[in-house]
């Protein structure tokens, strides 16, 4: 499955377009790891804690939103955006959606004779 936020790909051409697919996800702050990050903004930098939380609840957007698109026949999703908000206090969600299409490579073009 190819997955782009651009629009074309080259080497390939959509023949059929199967519609919009989305994949998301609502996480929750984690008792433990809010404990954490609350410290470390004390002291400034990264909440890596809320970083690889945030990076897995991407990949299962992702995942969700391919799930949808295969089903529906497509090899591809172009158009691909994400977008986050907040569901209620200390959750939030990821939403992955995009345009499922059916690809095909494009037919090579014969080499120009010198």
């Amino acid at each position: 499955m190819i997955v782009t936020t651009t629009h074309q790909i080259p080497g390939f051409r959509a023949v059929r377009t199967c519609g919009l697919v989305r994949g998301s996800t609502i996480r929750t702050k984690h008792l433990g790891k809010d404990i954490l990050a609350r410290l470390r903004s004390i002291v400034g930098g990264e909440i890596h804690e809320y970083t690889k939380m945030m990076a897995q609840a991407r990949e299962q957007a992702i995942d969700r939103m391919i799930e949808e698109a295969a089903a529906l026949g497509a090899n591809g999703v172009i158009g691909v955006h994400f977008q986050t908000s907040m569901v209620l206090s200390g959750a939030s969600e990821i939403l992955c959606y995009g345009t499922a299409v059916c690809l095909e490579p494009e037919a090579k073009r014969p080499a120009e004779a010198s």
